[in-house]
């Protein structure tokens, strides 16, 4: 009986053991397809291109041999061509350039769709950039995820007769990029028209294209490589499945870390976790013996010096004296007793530290010099004199800004950490921090190594500096002794108007009453930029995301890197066209003339969408409502205001208070500036309707007879429009205007 027991045991284990080695060679390539590769492209495991050379379905690829040429390499679920393999986890492929044509031109035009639908194959954030090239155009990029989020970007490449195609950079001019968002994998290209007077004639009126692009990327030889090939390089990140490095550790059976020196690690850009070798070790981590030990003595030079001998090590290698040497302080010396070499060696060394005391003053104060010439460095590349030399010239006074050192910021924002980011925009980053005094502050940085940006952070600086608004974000004070220059101003608690108004849980908290104060606050100070500081401030890019919310819903408005200062003896200003669409206003779109009513009309569709809690622009809407500026003004014009207004707003005691904010908005959304109130007229009307809210429903209509109304409408129309100064535009005339601003918007979706 005991020997039947042990047979059995015996039996167990060697089951067990031929269970292991099975589920072992399941996830390991047959023995018979050796080193795989395509044409010039060489596939390693976990990629192959037959089955039982690969890890999975989604490493699979096609390499077809039909060509006459040289056999290429497809993936098999895209049919994408594949250009370069790497263990590190990128995917190097060849993506059509997107290509849309005017008349005149043999049509060609195309739209092209990346089908990638496996959570593991992502766009590379770190490698690619989005690129756009036309005239008078905006690029869209709508990427999207394996799980259906979208993530949209784009940017737009305007002309004119007075601009150049600049071959040097991508910037704006008849070329603009765009980061690519995390967690995309897949994406659209489209074009919207943006109409300009006097369009320059070039080439690139007549073919506009989109890509994907590898960094780093010749931008003086893209639009001659754009216009002779099809395709360009692009990188995506893989991965092994949608587990963590611990989950999948758990079960052996699938963990793809086969090699005995191998490390996880989780992917940075979706779900799925990549292999490594362990230091000292090299190869393919996913095959069970693909790490082999790397002979660092092998290497030139060695790494020991001339007295000792290398001795490699699994993984890693040590240094020994030779014969006849010992090591001491200093490495290896030959033996030698003589009392001669050791009193020699003591003076030697008395010397030294005498040199080294007095070359460790001299490196002292050489070091401090250094130091505070970097400074100065830092502080003139930072824009310093430029920032001296506006608040002189304009006789503002830096005193009550404080200069903070790079160590308070450093510390207060530990060391920006990613944990303390509370945002990212085009101008930079801004981290929530913490001064010694216990004062909650956010510390914008700026773009590192972007000149054109020093403009930006310069005019933030000017314009915060000369505005004390309690509807105002404040400025605290700036640091221009680092690489990046930062500022400092008031942290503000409650996120932005943005987050309350569109997220669902947070909408339904923001009662009427608060969203009439969030619009008082914010139009009076606008009100404020325009015509209480002793320069005229454009804001140039008012919208929900740029109001802040405190704890008490106090409107906060905030971001002026794209602010303008007008001098007094101008009305308007000739700029390239800034701003967010969906707010932009579209005269200054057509002419690029910038006037103070350019932030009236983006300030008409925030009050829009505080009435209806839609966003600005949205193309998940029907194409007639995309454009929320536009759908609001005709809603009113066909008395449909009650049907497109949130609905938890809506009571029987604030209808006719409604319809008159209503119509304030109308009046901002005005497609011609001179027909739209001053930012003062409206900040008076809405807290006169403010008020007139507090007051009881009794005497609403004797309030409302005794009132003189500043912007117009009726308790019973809204498709009466009174002209300001006595002029008026007729129904015909809007409606023109109206079809204009959606072929402005809308052309080329």
């Amino acid at each position: 009986m005991a020997l039947c027991g042990v047979l059995l045991k015996q039996q167990i284990l060697l089951l067990l053991g031929l269970i292991v080695l099975a589920a072992t060679k399941a996830s390991q390539p047959n023995s018979s397809c050796g080193n795989v590769s395509c044409g010039n492209v060489s596939i390693p495991f976990p990629f192959g291109t037959e089955k039982g050379c690969y890890l999975n379905e989604s490493f699979l690829i096609t390499c077809d041999n039909t060509s006459e040429t040289t056999p290429k390499p497809f993936l098999s679920y895209t049919k994408v061509p594949v250009l370069n393999i790497s263990l590190d986890g990128e995917l190097q492929v060849s993506i059509s350039v997107a290509r849309r044509c005017s008349k005149g031109v043999p049509e060609n035009t195309s739209e092209f769709r990346a089908d990638n639908t496996l959570s593991n194959f992502h766009i590379s954030y770190t490698r690619n950039k989005f690129i756009a090239v036309g005239c008078n155009i905006f690029g869209f990029f709508d990427g999207y995820s394996s799980q259906g989020k979208k993530y949209p970007t784009g940017c737009a490449a305007l002309c004119n007769n007075d601009s150049v195609v600049d071959n040097s950079e991508c910037s704006g001019i008849g070329c603009c990029q765009a980061p690519i968002p995390k967690g995309v994998s897949g994406f659209s290209v489209n074009f919207w028209d943006v109409e300009q007077n006097n369009v320059v004639q070039t080439n690139f009126n007549l073919c506009d294209y989109g890509l994907v692009a590898e960094e780093p990327y010749n931008i003086s030889l893209l639009y001659q490589e754009i216009l002779q090939n099809r395709t360009f390089p692009m990188v995506l990140d893989w991965a092994v499945g949608d587990e963590t490095c611990e989950d999948a550790k758990g079960n052996s059976e699938s963990y793809a870390c086969k090699a005995e020196n191998s490390t996880c690690y989780n992917s940075t850009n979706g779900p799925g976790y990549r292999c490594n070798c362990s230091s000292g070790f090299e190869g393919n981590p996913y095959l069970v013996h693909g790490c082999k030990d790397i002979d660092e003595c092998q290497n030139s030079p060695s790494p020991c010096d001339k007295n000792e001998i290398c001795n490699n090590l699994l993984g890693s290698h040590n240094c020994s004296c030779k014969e006849g040497y010992e090591r001491d302080t200093t490495g290896c010396h030959r033996i030698s007793q003589s009392k001669d070499i050791i009193i020699a060696l003591c003076i030697s060394i008395i010397s030294l530290l005498v040199v080294l005391l007095g070359g460790s003053w001299i490196l002292w104060g050489w070091k401090r010099r250094k130091h505070i010439r970097i400074k100065e460095k830092f502080f003139q590349q930072n824009g310093g004199l430029l920032l001296k030399q506006q608040l002189s010239s304009n006789q503002w006074s830096i005193e009550t800004t404080k200069i903070f050192t790079s160590e308070e910021l450093k510390k207060a924002t530990n060391n920006y950490d990613e944990n303390t980011i509370l945002g990212q925009g085009g101008y930079g980053t801004v981290y929530k921090g913490t001064l010694s005094d216990n004062r909650v502050v956010a510390i914008k940085k700026s773009k590192i190594g972007d000149q054109s940006q020093i403009q930006q952070f310069i005019n933030e600086v000017i314009v915060l500096t000369q505005i004390s608004h309690r509807n105002v974000v404040k400025l605290f004070g700036c640091c221009l002794e680092t690489e990046v220059p930062l500022l400092v101003y008031e942290f503000i608690t409650n996120g932005t108007l943005s987050e309350h108004i569109h997220d669902k849980g947070r909408s339904s908290l923001l009662s009427w009453e608060k969203r009439l104060k969030i619009a008082t606050e914010t139009a009076e100070a606008l009100a404020y930029l325009h015509s209480a500081t002793s320069m005229p401030i454009i804001h140039r890019d008012v919208k929900t995301a740029n109001i802040l919310l405190d704890d008490n819903y106090t409107a906060k408005v905030a971001d002026f890197g794209a602010s303008r200062l007008v001098p007094l003896d101008q009305t308007q200003l000739t700029t390239l066209v800034q701003g967010t669409l969906g707010y932009l206003d579209t005269e200054y779109l057509q002419t690029s003339q910038l006037t103070e009513k350019s932030d009236v009309y983006s300030f008409g569709v925030v009050m829009a969408e505080l009435l209806t809690s839609k966003k600005a622009l949205s193309f998940d809407r029907p194409e007639i409502d995309r454009n929320l500026a536009i759908s609001f003004v005709s809603a009113i014009k066909e008395d449909r205001l009650l049907q497109i207004l949130e609905t938890h707003i809506v009571n029987e005691g604030n209808i006719e208070q409604l319809k008159e904010v209503s119509n304030v908005a109308k009046r901002c959304l005005k497609l011609r500036g001179e027909d739209r109130p001053s930012m003062k007229e409206v900040a008076a009307e809405l807290e006169r309707l403010k008020k007139m809210e507090k007051k009881p429903s009794e005497n609403t209509d004797v309030y409302a007879n005794k009132t003189v109304y500043l912007l117009s409408a009726t308790n019973k129309s809204f498709d009466i429009d009174v002209g300001t100064g006595g002029s008026t535009s007729t129904t015909a005339e809007y409606d023109s205007m109206n079809d204009q601003l959606l072929k402005l918007v809308d052309n080329g979706r």
